[in-house]
């Protein structure tokens, strides 16, 4: 049995890393507009210090790696820890989620460090409704940025998007058609409450049903498939004689922690076992011993609970635990 086999005997081989908090956007489910506390850059772990957490969960049976942030790109030097951590034995996947409007410019240089895969978020082909989700930027640049993956190698490309009810969901039938008509893996996302279950939350939460529903409207002969590469949990479809593919990850209206795989590292240094649990443990104590960061490796899966209540929040009912209070990005999704 792995090293990272927590009690209720999942096993653990993914570590997503978050490198920063800053984003070069805003998204509403995201951030607030404004009023941000960002970690100054000296809370922040250093690259070298990041790989010697690496090192040690690789020991311990960690394979695959997502990059995260806030916006991972902003950081500068991204691809020299992207090298950095491809060189450590044990390590057999490097991935990234970007929000892609930095991407087009370093894409090449990320696939030569050995980055295998990219996510990339598009919550909506329009760009006036780019400026009002994202609320800065330009979507022309993510297009360019998913272009440029796909022209250095990335595969598979994925594009995450949240759905928002009475903002984005009539856009379902235009990504299922990218999902056909392009190689690309399009992911349907539940909007979660994490740091913020508010009325907001409930106003715009919109349960994954509504993707199957509308391309059953749309007569979409849909299969379930198990192919796409990746570390997700996404549930994955094809529509038949399509090129590309779409997922659905909902982690409010039917939760997968039964088969959780993964831990998290926040930009400022915490090993976090759920994304919504409070729950974290700071590892920079034990930077230096490898034996004391084994313990907070061990520890981390022994605090893990079984599973969030995500659908507990949107029903207002009681939860066994408590939430963390930070926002997405300043834990790393």
């Amino acid at each position: 049995m792995s090293a990272l086999t927590d009690r209720f005997g999942r096993v653990h081989d993914y570590l997503r890393i978050s490198v920063t908090d800053r984003c070069n956007l805003r998204c509403l489910y995201c951030m607030p507009e404004e009023g941000m506390k960002f970690e100054p850059p000296e809370n922040l772990l250093g690259y070298e210090q990041i790989a010697e957490v690496v090192r040690t969960g690789a020991r311990l049976g960690i394979t695959k790696l997502r990059i995260t942030g806030g916006e991972p790109l902003v950081r500068p030097g991204l691809p020299g820890l992207v090298r950095e951590l491809a060189s450590i034995p044990g390590i057999q996947d490097i991935s990234l989620t970007t929000n892609g409007v930095m991407l087009a410019e370093h894409a090449e240089e990320l696939k030569a460090a050995g980055l295998k895969r990219v996510n990339i978020s598009l919550d909506t082909l329009d760009s006036a409704r780019f400026k009002f989700i994202a609320r800065r930027g330009e979507l022309q640049r993510v297009l360019q940025g998913i272009e440029a993956a796909a022209s250095v190698g990335f595969a598979p490309i994925k594009l995450n998007c949240v759905l928002l009810k009475g903002v984005n969901e009539d856009e379902i039938a235009a990504f299922l058609d990218m999902a056909a008509k392009q190689p690309l893996h399009v992911r349907f996302i539940e909007y979660m409450p994490i740091g913020h279950a508010d009325d907001n939350w409930r106003k715009h939460y919109l349960p994954l049903s509504r993707v199957l529903e509308i391309a059953q409207q749309n007569k979409l002969d849909v299969e379930r498939i198990s192919d796409v590469l990746g570390n997700g949990p996404s549930d994955d479809y094809r529509i038949k004689g399509g090129v590309g593919t779409f997922g659905l990850i909902h982690p409010v209206s039917d939760q997968f922690c039964s088969r959780c795989n993964r831990l998290r590292l926040t930009a400022d240094g915490n090993l976090q076992p759920c994304l919504y649990w409070v729950d974290e443990l700071n590892v920079k104590p034990a930077l230096g011993s490898a034996a004391e960061m084994e313990k907070l490796f061990l520890r981390a899966l022994d605090i893990k609970p079984r599973n969030h209540e995500m659908a507990a929040k949107l029903a207002d009912e009681s939860q066994s635990h408590e939430p963390t209070a930070r926002r997405m990005s300043q834990i790393g999704g």
